[in-house]
């Protein structure tokens, strides 16, 4: 079955490009305009992969992926015609998986969308599940999913590609730039803050006190690791 794709863009010329050239890849695309077209467009039919533009008008890329996030973790690509910082951790900041800059190249995009759905894996029957326990945290490989103390916990599909390295890795500290590469790849060309906000967003999702970290920790002036006590 094709990868179903949500194009939001208020440029009919990107919209058409980029449409033409994945669906030469054998994607199935779906297309919106503005912000309120896109939310009808992914209430009304399931997509693997969302590439949404920052500046939309009706609602703005920023708010569509903030509402998208309170209810599904679908990869989402930000799109942006602006280059400052922070800008694009702001998108990140609402859960977006990544970010392009415009003008942006097809073959980067087409790289990004294979190496975000590749990591999404295809979810597996109960019974073929891969699940570790690690302290109060139950992750499940093949589901893709998290609990805590029983409690399911929502993350990104980058947050999940993080905790899933830390806790198979436990003990090993990573640097931003080592978290950065194995994540992201290296055609990724962003900020190492980029790294911080994952690490703090998955904090607060999992850790009972994220100002006062259990499980992923800080090794001052070297970098993350998830403790192995």
């Amino acid at each position: 079955m094709a990868r179903r794709l949500l194009l939001v863009d208020d440029e009919p010329a990107i919209i058409k490009g980029l449409k033409f050239s994945l669906e030469q890849d054998g994607y199935e695309i779906l297309t919106a305009a503005d912000g309120g077209e896109a939310l009808e467009q992914f209430h009304n039919n399931p997509v693997d992969l969302i590439l949404l533009d920052v500046m939309l008008p009706v609602m703005d890329g920023i708010e569509v992926c903030q509402r998208i996030r309170e209810q599904s973790n679908v990869p989402i690509i930000m799109l942006t015609a602006k280059g400052e910082d922070m800008d694009k951790i702001l998108g990140l900041e609402y859960g977006a998986d990544d970010y392009m800059t415009k003008p942006f190249n097809i073959l980067e995009v087409k790289a990004r969308i294979k190496t975000i759905l590749r990591r999404m894996g295809v979810p597996q029957s109960k019974e073929e599940s891969n699940t570790l326990s690690v302290h109060d945290l139950c992750v499940n490989q093949d589901l893709r999913s998290v609990t805590l103390r029983g409690q399911e916990v929502n993350l990104t599909a980058k947050e999940f590609d993080m905790l899933y390295l830390f806790i198979t890795n436990r003990g090993k500290v990573y640097s931003r730039e080592q978290l950065l590469e194995a994540l992201w790849g290296n055609e990724y060309a962003g900020d190492l803050r980029t790294v911080d906000v994952h690490i703090r967003r998955l904090r607060e999702k999992i850790e009972p006190t994220p100002s006062k970290p259990e499980y992923i920790l800080t090794k001052w002036g070297v970098g993350y690791y998830f403790t192995d006590k």
